[in-house]
């Protein structure tokens, strides 16, 4: 399997990424507001960091693209990351 979420198709990454941008911003408390192009980013993001990270663990062979659960756990350590760092409104 070639391509991030086991497929080299454009059409297939950004809807895939953005299913698990909406899954990634529903299991992450507080208030997300982005929109649908952040969301597809967030996603794709998710899935790269823990295709990385699955890797870096073993989980995962070289090339081997992120699971959907481990793509969306990858969203949400995304989206913890960006809250720690833009510090919202207190």
């Amino acid at each position: 399997m070639d391509g991030l979420f086991g497929s080299t198709s454009w059409l297939y990454i950004i809807l895939v990424g953005f299913f698990v941008g909406l899954f990634g911003r529903f299991f992450m408390p507080g208030n997300n507001r982005m929109g649908c192009l952040l969301t597809i980013v967030l996603g794709i993001v998710g899935a790269l960091v823990a295709g990385w990270f699955g890797q870096y663990m073993g989980w995962y062979a070289p090339g081997e693209p992120a699971g959907f659960i481990g793509a969306t756990l990858g969203a949400i350590a995304v989206l913890a990351i960006l809250r720690l760092f833009s510090g919202g409104k207190r």
